[in-house]
């Protein structure tokens, strides 16, 4: 385009070459402790530059300039984690020292790391940032509420990991950022560099472990960002109930526009957590970690961490559109003309991902905090049995057992190799990220539900009238329904029957749900098949509640199905 002055409109900085590279070359304003903090940490200040807290559109630039990153048509930043595109679990240590080793649940989850390694690690990391021309610092929060917050630092060498965090996190104030002082607990992400397989303690290249005694994280060997997302979960895991006698969930939340009632999800992968609290009627507080504590329920996280698979804007319409400038989208297959994202293409992984600040979702509660206790508490499973009911009230003493068998299913095709319908059995409803021993959880649990009379509810999003391959899905609109019904009280004020072999308080009847759809048994025609998956899946619950047996109450053993 020519200007009637005859000169060619051309971008500024294009006119004067190198001029935001000029002005991103500026050395970072650290003075006195927090320079002092880096020069200690190990951190070569004379050659490196440290990017702290940088603005978005600086992050994008670096991540299109140096990673390989992509602009979408939406406007979000298609990046790519690598050779890993989920978490590592097996790679997941806990280093054992005497100001936490008696807390750990030390097992599979939790495996233990001698402290010589960590330092190993630790050093192998920052030896490896030292490298690196760029090296980013996001500080920011977790935890809403101000009593209960932790101050988080984010070291890094990608801008995708930083803008990631950015995300994540609670992005501090201006004034918030000058007075930050030293976190509570720092990430040192090194993730392009491997981990050296001979160092004592590590089973591979990858190695994510925790230090609670120095309040640190090191990542080696995997760039895949929900690594530091479940980190900063682990910690306020152990943090919350250990530090500040408050019960930390994994957890969705959201609160009544009208009545301000609070209710809290609890849910697996696939049982509809995120799409059930994301509800019209009411404020998300959160979609994933929250912290039920003495004055209400608070949100952990900054954002949002969605699944992208089959992503569109008539299923899921408010994620849909949260995938707009400052989002990540991570291991999404686009089409390199349009840059439109394909989100059925599973070609790098079935795991694609979009973080998003949680602004960005119309219906979110800002504070993501409330000072109201939970009124409801709805357990989700997907149970591809077709044997439990799509509603039940549960007694104190069945939302515990639940609550520690944290049972869904997997189905055909969501795995290779999965054939048939395989029950999961994931405690807490958050096995992988699980920190203390369960029963810890459970009896916190139990004394918040007591404490404010709240109600339970199991609600099952699977298969009636068959099993998988024969009977079919609950039809969304059915749950929806129900959950509606949970908010207005009619669940509440129903006449309830007991399901057989699971003891469970099932609705007689609920305006707009099919009565056969209610009960289970009458939705089969095969009652003979139907009392076989009954007795199959109630096997199934007792063999997997024998790791907590000896640690519950009777009359909380007693809760689950009786053969």
């Amino acid at each position: 385009m020519v200007y009637p002055h005859g000169t060619p409109y051309v971008t500024p900085h294009i006119l004067h070459k190198n001029y935001a590279q000029a002005f991103d070359a500026e050395p970072i304003n650290l003075i006195g402790r927090d320079l002092e903090y880096f020069s200690q940490a190990g951190f070569d200040m004379d050659r490196i530059q440290l990017k702290r807290n940088a603005p978005v559109a600086l992050l994008y630039e670096d991540a299109i300039r140096n990673e390989g990153a992509i602009i979408s048509s939406s406007g979000a930043l298609i990046n790519f984690s690598g050779k890993k595109t989920g978490r590592s679990p097996k790679d997941k240590r806990i280093v054992y020292e005497d100001t936490s080793k008696d807390d750990i649940w030390w097992g599979s989850v939790n495996i233990k790391l001698d402290e010589h390694t960590f330092e190993i690690n630790r050093e192998r990391a920052i030896d490896y940032l030292n490298t690196r021309d760029n090296v980013y610092v996001f500080d920011g929060f977790a935890g809403w509420d101000p009593k209960f917050r932790i101050k988080v630092r984010v070291i890094c060498a990608r801008a995708y990991h930083a803008l990631f965090m950015n995300n994540m996190l609670i992005r501090p104030t201006e004034e918030e950022l000058k007075d930050f002082g030293e976190p509570d607990f720092i990430i040192y992400n090194a993730g392009q560099f491997p981990a050296n397989r001979f160092t004592k303690g590590m089973s591979s290249t990858t190695s994510v472990e925790i230090n609670f005694k120095r309040m640190e994280m090191v990542i080696l060997g995997t760039e895949y960002a929900g690594e530091m997302k479940k980190g900063v979960f682990s910690v306020m895991h152990y943090l919350q109930p250990v530090k500040f006698g408050q019960l930390s969930l994994h957890s969705s939340a959201n609160v009544g526009k009208e009545k301000g009632d609070v209710t809290l999800f609890f849910g697996l992968s696939g049982t509809g957590k995120t799409t059930l609290s994301a509800d019209p009627n009411r404020l998300l507080i959160g979609d994933d970690e929250h912290v039920w504590s003495d004055t209400g329920v608070f949100n952990i996280e900054g954002g949002c961490y969605a699944k992208c698979i089959n992503l569109s804007a008539e299923k899921e319409p408010e994620i849909f559109n949260a995938i707009r400038f400052g989002s990540i989208l991570e291991n999404v297959v686009y089409n390199p003309l349009t840059r439109v994202p394909d989100y059925d293409d599973t070609g790098i992984t079935e795991n694609t991902r979009c973080a998003y600040p949680i602004e960005f979702i119309p219906n979110a509660k800002i504070p993501c905090v409330v000072d109201r206790q939970p009124s409801n508490i709805i357990m989700l499973t997907c149970d591809a049995f077709g044997v439990l009911p799509p509603v039940s009230k549960l007694t104190p003493e069945q939302a515990s057992y639940h609550f520690l068998a944290g049972y869904t299913s997997k189905t055909p095709g969501t795995e290779v190799g999965v054939l048939e319908p395989i029950p999961t059995f994931s405690t807490c409803y958050s096995a992988p990220f699980i920190v203390l021993h369960p029963g810890r959880y459970a009896e916190m649990l139990a004394e918040r539900m007591a404490k404010n009379d709240v109600d339970c509810w199991l609600i099952n999003t699977g298969w009636t009238g068959g099993r998988y391959g024969m009977g079919r899905r609950c039809p969304l609109a059915y749950t929806r329904r129900i959950v509606d019904a949970v908010h207005s009280g009619e669940l509440a004020k129903a006449e309830y029957e007991t399901f057989g072999v699971f003891n469970l308080q099932i609705p007689t009847a609920l305006p707009g749900v099919p009565r056969e759809l209610l009960n289970p048994r009458l939705a089969w025609a095969d009652k003979e098949a139907f009392e076989r998956e009954v007795r199959k899946l109630a096997g199934m619950f007792t063999k997997a509640f024998a790791l907590y047996e000896q640690d519950v109450d009777e009359k909380v053993r007693l809760a689950g199905p009786q053969i």
